[in-house]
């Protein structure tokens, strides 16, 4: 079975594949569920249906908690009637390992939280819709830049860092005691 990432997954339709990602999104309809997969390359839904499936790992799919690490093997099929599944495609869910499941009090929901949710929650910051959209333009446009120096004949260089000197030496900056003989 391929592994592949979700950018490419148009390439394998009526193929088996493997998807390693996140779990962005659940929904339960009863026999069926919903899950939207995330890569870094894009977003598939994956369905798994009650009746194709072994019952606990069914459950398992079930409870699964948002932005729980998972590998899906499946079938990928077109299917542009719905307008929710991003890109068109899908994958039929034929087997799911978690690779670790997160927390069920997991701090973001599905709507775009505000500037402060996000300062307050810095390390999650890149995972927001909206911020991932402007990475990915900015991106773009260093890459564009950059492409166009190297064909004008210039070239990236990297400087090394330059620091001025405290406006002190450190031993006055910061004194510490040496026992009783005063402030080394």
């Amino acid at each position: 079975m391929d592994l592949i990432r979700v950018s490419d997954i148009s390439t394998y339709v009526g193929k088996e594949i493997e998807i390693k990602g996140w779990v962005y999104n659940r929904t339960d309809k009863g026999k069926l569920c919903f899950l939207l997969v995330r890569d870094g390359s894009g977003f598939v839904q994956c369905v798994a249906f009650k009746g194709d499936l072994d019952e606990a790992l069914f459950d398992q799919i079930m409870r699964l908690p948002q932005e729980s690490s998972v590998i899906i093997s499946g079938s990928v099929r077109e299917d542009k009637r719905a307008p929710g599944i991003p890109g068109g495609y899908e994958v039929g869910v034929k087997d799911l390992k978690v690779i670790q499941s997160a927390d069920v009090d997991y701090p973001m929901s599905l709507k775009d939280h505000g500037p402060d949710f996000a300062l307050d929650h810095r390390h999650l910051w890149i995972r927001f819709p909206s911020q991932w959209a402007i990475l990915k333009v900015r991106v773009r446009v260093m890459s564009a830049v950059r492409e166009y120096l190297d064909s004008h004949g210039f070239f990236n260089l990297d400087t090394p860092i330059l620091t001025p000197a405290a406006a002190e030496g450190t031993t006055t900056l910061f004194e510490t005691p040496y026992f009783d003989e005063g402030f080394a």
